[in-house]
């Protein structure tokens, strides 16, 4: 999916995919922790789940794990979600572990820019915008980052208070179209 949607279409030449179907998940995320000692990542490609998790940093996201990448449960909301998105054809497919870049990781990266769309995701916007930065709601960690964009349509802030609103409407960083 990542080939066909993203990859082919931009034209990146340098990237890094996951063998998510490796027999050997905890090997893959040790190869792969040790390739980010020596290449660190320029950008993060973000999205922010119904459920507030990056990266499958499902609630509560571990934020203190030194590991690069982690091996997560999928929660039962980020399960459902695969399937509302049309990535699996039912619950059955979706699996119950993934492998994920940690949190810590994720705020290593040079930039961050993450894109927040529907009506679905207007909860989890709030909660990681309003609230307290927690594990509770993953994405609130990219509040830490100096260099986190992250783009909200319409529905997605629906649910923010109106002096945010027009905060991230005047911040470059964040922005609500």
């Amino acid at each position: 999916m990542l080939m066909e949607q993203l990859v082919s279409k931009t034209g990146i030449d340098r990237y890094h995919l996951l063998d998510g179907g490796a027999s050997d998940p905890a090997g893959v995320a040790r190869e792969v922790g040790k390739s980010l000692s020596s290449a660190p990542i320029d950008i993060a490609f973000l999205g922010i789940g119904e459920n507030g998790h990056i990266a499958f940093n499902d609630p509560p996201a571990d934020f203190e794990t030194e590991e690069p990448y982690i091996i997560v449960e999928l929660d039962e909301a980020c399960r459902q979600q695969q399937v509302g998105e049309a990535w699996f054809a039912d619950i059955s497919k979706v699996p119950k572990q993934a492998l994920s870049m940690s949190a810590k990781q994720i705020l290593k990266a040079r930039e961050i820019l993450a894109v927040v769309p529907d009506k679905r995701k207007a909860q989890a916007v709030k909660d990681c915008f309003e609230g307290e930065i927690s594990p509770m709601a993953p994405a609130s960690i990219l509040r830490r980052h100096p260099n986190a964009t992250v783009y909200l349509d319409t529905n997605s802030a629906s649910l923010l208070g109106p002096t945010l609103q027009q905060a991230l409407r005047a911040d470059s960083h964040a922005t609500v179209t």
